[in-house]
């Protein structure tokens, strides 16, 4: 069953409008303006109300990087906010960086949600739990505060770095953090015989480890399937596979988990997106995931 998904109760979030490859968004109590290649539509609101609203703008000088433009003098570079749900509550800090991101993807708070709810279920006292490509480290913040011991990889140093800020403000603590490239690190876990409760995979479209290493998400994604769900505990386990690529559908997200795990149950694939206070939905990506139930 194809499923959309919204996260629905984060306070300090909100999509405002979409529209003209532009999204306007609150994050805590600073509302943003930039860049979105999915917003192929027209903006429900006119542009004199996002002039309005936004304290700061994202321009590009490229496809890849550009600066904001400030429109309040007292807009910080960098400012707090927190997410929690009936089982956890993390803070992260925000950026304002050049490549237009702030630190977080807010619809992956559907995930966040799945995961300290199946790390809750869990029979295993502290569950093992692997976090790959895991960016600012806000799932691996979520498991380790739903009680997983908590693995976070990524090939980006300044990122880890990031995660572990992350990490203070949330009052947490024993986060594992690995710089290394995702797919080298899976291989040598299958080596030592490893096993994790939980597995987490938001992988980009493109990528390069620490050693110059390239990730293509179509020519690698395969091969990362099968050595991850090896990887599996049998006995109690979730798994989530979020991609965030044009040329990806749901339907290829289960192909690819059940041709690497035939045995899998429970597996639920959809869409999310994000529902904005203008009426309009933002699609951002595609996942799949599957739990053990008892």
């Amino acid at each position: 069953m194809i499923q959309l998904l919204t996260p629905t109760h984060w306070k300090d979030y909100e999509l405002i409008d979409c529209g003209d490859f532009e999204k306007l968004e609150r994050f805590g109590n600073l509302v943003l303006s930039r860049p979105e290649p999915q917003a192929v539509w027209k903006k429900v609101m006119s542009p004199e109300e996002w002039k309005k609203k936004a304290h700061i703008t994202f321009r590009g000088r490229s496809a890849t990087s550009g600066e904001w433009v400030r429109h309040n003098k007292s807009v910080p570079d960098r400012w707090n906010v927190n997410y929690q749900n009936d089982e956890v509550s993390i803070n992260l800090r925000l950026g304002l960086t050049s490549f237009k991101h702030v630190g977080v993807f807010p619809e992956q708070a559907v995930n966040w949600d799945y995961i300290s709810s199946s790390i809750k279920s869990f029979k295993t006292p502290s569950p093992k739990v692997l976090n790959l490509f895991a960016y600012t480290g806000a799932a691996s913040l979520i498991a380790k505060a739903a009680g997983a011991d908590t693995t976070h990889v990524d090939s980006i140093k300044q990122v880890v770095n990031w995660a572990n800020e992350n990490q203070e403000l949330s009052k947490l603590k024993d986060v594992r953090w690995v710089v290394e490239d995702a797919l080298k690190f899976v291989k040598r876990e299958l080596k030592r015989g490893k096993k994790y409760n939980g597995i987490i995979l938001d992988p980009p479209a493109y990528g390069h480890g620490p050693n110059g290493e390239k990730w293509k998400l179509e020519d690698h994604i395969q091969e990362m399937m099968q050595d991850v769900v090896q990887l599996l505990d049998p006995q109690e386990h979730f798994l989530i596979l979020n991609t965030y690529s044009l040329g990806f559908s749901s339907v290829i997200v289960e192909n690819l988990i059940k041709t690497s795990f035939p045995q899998v149950k429970n597996l639920e694939t959809g869409e999310l997106f994000l529902q904005a206070t203008s009426g309009i939905k933002l699609p951002l990506g595609v996942f799949g995931k599957f739990r053990t139930t008892s």
